[in-house]
């Protein structure tokens, strides 16, 4: 049975990688990103993708989030994947902090993914077993944290986990699903061109760890490949 799915950073990485796997699946895709105008694969993919939809979205903007049932018109959302990130710029350590722009990476990884899927939430309420997907990295594993640094974009993940957590337990008696993933070291913008996997693998196997989420699952952390990752 075909899905509608949402996915916010959705012009290019592996938010482009999601719309076309979902397309590829037949199912409705609503690819939103901040200048659909620019969004020349989008705009490619809609041309011969009549189930594609694309939408104008600031995940910081308080009014374009609140506008985004009415682009959406209300329709049930079976599953939203919070995918749009910031990195925010690199090689800052220790003694070189700056409380904006931290707050600009805190704004977009970590308190966005759940405005948006505040807004969302009468809409995934309106589906059956809807399943929310937060793209964070094992960098806000604080487990995993044997070399420090990157003061910034790692807070902002961690931060994404506790909320996605606290998220999974408030949603459990609807049988709406949370979970949160580490799409690996991706070929993309961010992950650079010597990255160990493609968009297209890292997103195929997220696709099928998503397709068996159930309430099980719902509130891990999880790799690409379905692997728990500590918190």
């Amino acid at each position: 049975m075909a899905k509608h799915v949402v996915i916010t950073g959705a012009n290019r990485g592996i938010g482009l990688g999601f719309v076309k796997y979902y397309l590829a699946n037949g199912d409705s895709v609503s690819a939103c990103c901040r200048q659909p105008a620019q969004a020349s694969a989008l705009i490619q993919l809609a041309e011969s993708h009549p189930n594609l939809t694309i939408i104008q979205l600031d995940v910081t903007d308080e009014t374009s989030v609140q506008a985004l049932p009415r682009h959406l018109n209300d329709a049930p959302i079976d599953l939203l994947i919070n995918n749009a990130g910031y990195y925010g710029p690199k090689g800052i350590g220790f003694g070189q902090l700056h409380a904006p722009e931290w707050q600009k990476v805190l704004a977009v990884n970590t308190i966005a993914p759940l405005m948006v899927t505040q807004t969302c939430y009468p809409m995934l309420q309106k589906a059956t077993n809807a399943k929310v997907v937060c793209i964070s990295s094992k960098m806000g594993s604080m487990a995993d944290n044997q070399s420090g640094g990157s003061y910034l974009y790692r807070s902002s993940k961690a931060g994404l986990n506790a909320a996605l957590k606290s998220l999974a337990i408030d949603l459990s008696s609807e049988e709406i699903y949370c979970v949160a993933f580490h799409p690996g070291w991706v070929q993309t913008d961010m992950g650079g061109p010597n990255a160990l996997i493609t968009v297209n693998e890292a997103v195929a196997q997220m696709a099928e760890c998503i397709d068996k989420l159930d309430a099980g699952q719902s509130g891990l952390f999880l790799n690409f490949d379905g692997q728990v990752i500590p918190w």
